[in-house]
This record gives C-alpha cells, sequence and structure tokens, in this order.
C-alpha cells in the first residue's frame, strides 16, 4: 500500500460480537443490542467483513426508531488509510454508533473510521454518534507516504517516483477532504492535521476537540458550578471564533428584565424596517403597560412565530465582548439551575437577533458549559 496511518506495528484486525436480548411482552417485541469490537491493525479487507456481518444483523434485527443498529468498540494503533475511510463510511451507511472504551487507543485509520459514528438518519439527515470514554485516547496525524527513495526504486527514474508519490499524495489527500465534509467535519481541521509532519500528533483532549468533532466524552467527573462562568463558556461557544468572554462580562439578569430587553430589541428592529408599524405599535403598548404576564405570553407567542427568542429558564445573562462586522454582539442565554446543560441563547446585533453560530452536539451539550481551551481527557 501507498498510503497508510500506522501508529507502532500491531497484530492483525479481530471482529467480534455480543448480542443482547432483553425479553419484551411477546417473542417478536424482544429487545437486542449488538455490541461490535475491532482490534488490531486495519487491513485492507475489514470493511468487507464488517459489512457481510451486519448486514445480516439489518436483516435480522429491526432497530429501534432513532437508536443504531450496533455500537462498535474500537482498539486499534492504525493501519490502512483507505481502509480506516472505508470502515468509516460502513459506520454511517449502516447507522453504527462507536466507541473507545476508557483503556483502548484508537489511533490514525483507526481515529478516521471513528468519526464515521452514527445514530441514525433523522429526516434523512445523519445523526452522529461517537463516544469516547474518559481515559481512551482517539489521535490523528498525517498519513504516510512510501518514501522517494522505496516509489524511484520501483519506478524507471527517479523523476517518475517524484511524481508517482506526489499523485498519491494528493489522491490520499482528496480523500481525507471528500471524507471530512460528508461526515460533518470542520475541513480545517483536516488541512491541519496534513499541514504537519506524520510524527505530530492531535488527540481528542481538549474542549474544543470535542465540540468540533461533535465527540461526546463519558465519564466526565466534574461539571462548572460557577453561573457567570456557565454563561460566558456558553456564549463563547455560541459566537463562534468573535472573541472569549470571560465570567466578568457576564451579567445576570432577571427573566422580567431578560423578557423586556429581548423585546425592546425586537421592537427597535421592527421600528428601523417598517417605521410605526402595527408591530412596534403593539410592542410599544406591551412594554408601556408593564404587565409581567402579558409580556410573557407576547414573548411566547413571538418565540412559535419563529423570532430567535431564548427560552427563559432560572439562570439569566447577558454577556458581551463580542464584535461582528465592526459592531458589539451580545449575546443573552438562560439556563435551568438545576440543569445548566439546557440552554438557549440569542445573540443581539445592530441589525437585530440572531440564531447562534455553533450548536453543541445533540448528544452531550454540557460540552458548552466548559471552556473551549479546558483539558476533559488528558493524555496518559
Amino acid at each position: 500500500m501507498l498510503l497508510a496511518a500506522f501508529a507502532t506495528h500491531a497484530h492483525a484486525g479481530t471482529l467480534t460480537l455480543d448480542s443482547t436480548s432483553i425479553p419484551g411482552l411477546t417473542p417478536k417485541s424482544a429487545m437486542v443490542t449488538h455490541r461490535l469490537r475491532l482490534t488490531g491493525l486495519i487491513e485492507a479487507g475489514d470493511s468487507d467483513r464488517l459489512r457481510k456481518m451486519v448486514e445480516k444483523l439489518r436483516t435480522g434485527t429491526a432497530a429501534a426508531a432513532g437508536a443504531p443498529l450496533a455500537t462498535i468498540e474500537l482498539s486499534s494503533k492504525g493501519g490502512d488509510l483507505y481502509e480506516g475511510l472505508k470502515l468509516g463510511y460502513l459506520f454511517r451507511e449502516f447507522d453504527i454508533a462507536t466507541l473507545v472504551r476508557k483503556d483502548d487507543l484508537c489511533l490514525s485509520a483507526c481515529a478516521l473510521a471513528f468519526l464515521g459514528g452514527t445514530q441514525s438518519h433523522a429526516r434523512q439527515q445523519a445523526v452522529p454518534s461517537r463516544s469516547l470514554e474518559i481515559g481512551g485516547q482517539v489521535g490523528f496525524h498525517n498519513f504516510y507516504l512510501t518514501s522517494p527513495g522505496e516509489l524511484s526504486a520501483s519506478s524507471k527514474d527517479a523523476r517518475e517516483g517524484v511524481v508517482t508519490g506526489f499523485t498519491v499524495a494528493r489522491g490520499g489527500a482528496a480523500a481525507l477532504v471528500r471524507y471530512a465534509v460528508q461526515m460533518g467535519i470542520d475541513p480545517a481541521f483536516v488541512a491541519r492535521m496534513m499541514g504537519q509532519a506524520p510524527e505530530a500528533w492531535e488527540y481528542i483532549e481538549t474542549n474544543e476537540t470535542f465540540v468540533s468533532l461533535r465527540v461526546c466524552p463519558v465519564g466526565l467527573a466534574r461539571r462548572p458550578t460557577n453561573p457567570a462562568a456557565i454563561a460566558a463558556a456558553i456564549c463563547n461557544h455560541a459566537t463562534g471564533d468573535l472573541g472569549q468572554a470571560s465570567a466578568l462580562q457576564a451579567r445576570p439578569m432577571s427573566a422580567r428584565d431578560l423578557r423586556r430587553r429581548l423585546l425592546e430589541l425586537v421592537r427597535n428592529t421592527s421600528e428601523a424596517a417598517t417605521g410605526k408599524g402595527l408591530v412596534t405599535t403593539q410592542l410599544n403598548a406591551v412594554l408601556m403597560a408593564r404587565d409581567d404576564t402579558l409580556m410573557e405570553t407576547v414573548y411566547a407567542g413571538l418565540r412559535s412565530a419563529g423570532v430567535p427568542l431564548p427560552e427563559v429558564m432560572g439562570s439569566n445573562f447577558e454577556v458581551s465582548g463580542y464584535d461582528f462586522g465592526g459592531g458589539p454582539l451580545v449575546c443573552h442565554v438562560s439556563f435551568s439551575r438545576d440543569t445548566p446543560a439546557k440552554f438557549d441563547t440569542a445573540l443581539a446585533t445592530s441589525s437585530g437577533l440572531l440564531k447562534p453560530f455553533q450548536s453543541p452536539p445533540d448528544a452531550c451539550p454540557e460540552l458548552f458549559l466548559f471552556d473551549a481551551a479546558e483539558v476533559l481527557n488528558p493524555r496518559r
């Protein structure tokens, strides 16, 4: 093979299946869960072996709505690059969730396959499912190319070897970028990986990497508790790369003040667009009435109509410190006191309210509670 992704030498891959049946009310209603495990070196033919196995599973088992057909545990130090991509595509096709256990390594070609983890295809959209137990290691690096000397030795001359090497490398790069796009991974991640030497590694350890790769941590032992810091972290994620606010820039607000402030923004936007129209007049009347019940009703009605107003919960903050298009942007966030991972945000600019620029993984919204640079999974 000309393109490969190795960490160290390893034994050939082993594929196992463990199925568990939970009795239902009738024999046909039994719940069956399938757990696959792939260990060892990833080699050509592994995806074909796995395809035969999961085709039988899909024929004999009807997965519950929204649930994956199976979960596959991955433990491999790498192997064939293209086979890793083929495994990832297979996971996506058959709705197979991926998992790396706390004592396992999933490196290089294995890490690329890991990104194919899929929960289901809801409304024809693939829902990713990639889980990493704290303590497990998932590492990426640039692929290896057969050395120019080895290429030229099998070619008529050195120049032909160089041309061949360039062609192979270009094909590998294109395959990686195409794979990233189809798996919903930011191509910038792949570009950064390919810009490094093969000896340089990037692991899923910081919160930012978990978020950008849509990977859910399993077994986090702690959660942030400072409400102002939580608000700033949520807003820093929601605004993308517009800035990094601190807890000092998070101003607490009552539920009433938050609704009033956001309704004022909606009114100002409406007035700038249409003048003293019906919406502007009605909102002015609501704001002047100082009737909390009326304000809550109008607020809920605007949310139902599609205005990007956040759901108001227990803790409410206004976070400043962001710049958007040369002007200030303020993030409004509301989250549950008991469950901070339940939150909603809206971004306010001079031209109106905007939805968040970035959303957390559906399966683990708690990632937004942490600072982007915080190490959640230390390298061992």
